[in-house]
C-alpha cells in the first residue's frame, strides 16, 4: 500500500476513468530511487557503522538498498573512512566502472574533509570530493546508522527530482 502512495503522489488520474497518466521521468526515477545497489567502501571505523545500517536492527533493504560486490552492478558507492593518497586511484577506477547514472554518499569526517587526519598526515586525502564527485554528506565521527539511513532517504528525494533528459 505504501508503495502505491508513493507512485500515486506524483500521478494524476482521469476522473471517472481507470487511466493513470505519469511522466516517463517520474516513473523511472520512482523505480531507481527505490532500488539502488550500492558498494561498500569501508575504510575505517565509520564501516562498522555502515555495516550496522545494513544489518538487522536497522535493515537498509526495506529502502530498496542492496549490497553488490561488483562495481558495474551497482548505482550507489558508499565512501565510509579516511580516504589515503594510496586508494584514491582505486577510488577513482571503481567509480568509473560504476554504470551511469551513478551516486556517492561521503559518510564520517574523514572522508567528507580528512577528519582527524586533516593536519598532521602526509598521506590523507582532504575528502574524497577532491577523487570523485560526491552526492550526499553525511558528517559525524562515526555517524550513527539512522544518520546513514537519513543520508540515503535525501538521496532518494535527489534521485526522484532529476530529469531524465538533464542527466
Amino acid at each position: 500500500m505504501d508503495v502505491a502512495k508513493e507512485v500515486f503522489k506524483y500521478v494524476e488520474k482521469i476522473p471517472g476513468g481507470h487511466l493513470i497518466l505519469a511522466s516517463t521521468d517520474t516513473v523511472f526515477n520512482w523505480a531507481r530511487a527505490n532500488s539502488m545497489w550500492y558498494l561498500l567502501f569501508g575504510l575505517k571505523c565509520c564501516a562498522i557503522e555502515m555495516m550496522a545500517a545494513g544489518a538487522s536492527r536497522f535493515d537498509m533493504d526495506r529502502l530498496g538498498f542492496m549490497f553488490r560486490a561488483s562495481p558495474r552492478q551497482t548505482d550507489l558507492m558508499i565512501v565510509a573512512g579516511t580516504v589515503t593518497a594510496k586508494m584514491a586511484p582505486r577510488i577513482r577506477r571503481l567509480w568509473e566502472q560504476m554504470a551511469e547514472p551513478r551516486y556517492v554518499i561521503a559518510m564520517g569526517s574523514c572522508s567528507i574533509t580528512g577528519g582527524a587526519f586533516f593536519y598532521d598526515s602526509y598521506a590523507a586525502v582532504k575528502g574524497v570530493d577532491e577523487v570523485i564527485p560526491v552526492d550526499v554528506y553525511i558528517p559525524g565521527c562515526p555517524p550513527r546508522p539512522e544518520a546513514l539511513i537519513e543520508g540515503i532517504m535525501k538521496l532518494q528525494e535527489k534521485i526522484k527530482k532529476e530529469s531524465f533528459l538533464t542527466r
